[in-house]
């Protein structure tokens, strides 16, 4: 009988610990969800009739974006619209789309649907690849 009670004790002493311990373990770090729009309604950016856009999201405190933008920028022509959406000054826009991750460039058609993203920094060869092949596509 004492060893029956001795092996009970043990096993609630070792339950008891096991809970202690779980309940101090930290919880997991925040992952981001990086949410990248389907669709964009062409009417919120500059330029609503181009056939293509390339809308950049940005913050003002991201180090990152003002290379992604930089490179954006030389996209522009009379098919292609570039238009940049830096946060706050366009928290709108973040919050519509509900962006929580910058830099993120999307490409999308003359209907607003996303042909291309890129969510983070990205090489000027991918950036123009992309909104070449999404021309040469006529999606």
């Amino acid at each position: 009988m004492d060893r029956v009670l001795l092996a009970l004790g043990i096993a609630v002493a070792a339950g008891a610990l096991a809970m202690v311990l779980r309940r101090r373990r930290p919880d997991a770090p925040m992952q981001p969800s990086g949410r990248i729009p389907h669709q964009l309604d062409r009417a919120d950016f500059d330029q609503p009739a181009t056939t293509w856009l390339v809308a950049v999201f940005t913050s003002a405190t991201c180090d990152a974006c003002q290379d992604v933008r930089s490179k954006a920028d030389v996209l522009a022509t009379n098919e292609v619209a570039v238009s940049v959406a830096e946060y706050p000054e366009r928290r709108d826009l973040h919050e519509r789309y509900r962006i929580d991750a910058v830099p993120l460039v999307v490409i999308a058609d003359a209907q607003g649907v996303v042909q291309k993203s890129f969510l983070g920094p990205v090489s000027a060869t991918d950036l123009w690849a992309a909104v070449a092949e999404a021309r040469a596509s006529g999606a």
